[in-house]
């Protein structure tokens, strides 16, 4: 990673097994993920590999989501699959959010 960044933002995980992960790099003073965000952090591994670890936005602080010690040289091909899953379910439970919240004001009026 660069000087100055703590991780990268999670922008868009293709659902394709071997589609791109997009990222943005996030700075060092980021106060704190967006609710439903990923960020990923990833280092040289001691022996071989990367110490990847992903975090979760939630309302009020963030999670850690998941934790792959010694990737491979791939390891955006290993960790897709979670981060699509999760973008997933977030955005599903995002949605239901704002339909519960409509249909409460609808029967408000």
């Amino acid at each position: 990673m660069p000087d100055g960044v703590r991780g990268a933002l999670v922008q868009r995980v293709s659902a394709r097994h071997d589609g791109p992960l997009d990222v943005t790099w996030l700075a060092a003073r980021t106060p704190r993920l967006p609710l439903g965000r990923i960020r990923l952090r990833w280092e040289p591994a001691s022996r071989s590999g990367w110490d990847v670890s992903a975090h979760l936005g939630l309302v009020t602080t963030e999670v850690h989501l998941a934790s792959w010690p010694s990737a491979p040289d791939d390891w955006p091909r290993v960790v897709r699959p979670t981060l699509h899953e999760v973008t997933g379910l977030c955005a599903a439970l995002a949605f239901a959010t704002d339909a519960l919240d409509l249909s409460t004001r609808l029967a408000e009026v």
